[in-house]
């Protein structure tokens, strides 16, 4: 219980699951277990109620880029919780192996790594560098569901 600990120095909270928007169905697991790889589905960032957070749109435009920053730091948190249910300890991440981030961008925005950092930075900041660094791609997507500004996906390896 190490991280969950961790999480609460940090004065860290994870979040309910994801309110899903009335009438839509998402027929896919968020956290998929193979072997010793647990492959988490695409989220975006959330309230602690598990409702989508704002703001909304695209970065650029209706979102600026330090508030899509803590949309990423929101959806780490909400990966965070999708994992944690699923394995029932964060302790039994070995190491962050890769991760997607996607930016809904405004035509001509161009800095998605600084937005995916917020999620970097939180996994480092909670699991320490040597099992929190992680291969990342950063790129910006003409839409995103449901106009989040972020939405990311990704693979650690377990104990």
């Amino acid at each position: 219980m190490r991280i969950e600990q961790r999480l609460k120095d940090l004065g860290l909270e994870l979040p309910a699951p994801l309110q899903v928007p009335h009438g839509m169905t998402l027929p896919f697991p968020w956290v998929r277990i193979v072997g010793k790889r647990a492959y988490i589905s695409g989220h975006g960032p959330t309230n602690m109620d598990g409702s989508i957070a704002e703001p909304r749109g695209k970065v650029g435009r209706e979102v600026a880029a330090d508030q899509a920053y803590k949309a990423a730091r929101l959806t780490g948190l909400a990966i965070l919780g999708s994992l944690q249910r699923e394995l029932g300890d964060l302790d039994r991440i070995a190491a962050w192996v890769r991760i997607l981030g996607m930016v809904n961008v405004a035509p001509g925005f161009t800095r998605t790594p600084p937005v995916i950092n917020g999620f970097t930075d939180l996994i480092v900041e909670v699991f320490g560098k040597e099992v929190g660094m992680h291969a990342r791609s950063a790129v910006g997507m003409a839409e995103l569901p449901f106009d989040i500004p972020v939405e990311i996906e990704g693979e650690v390896e377990l104990k």
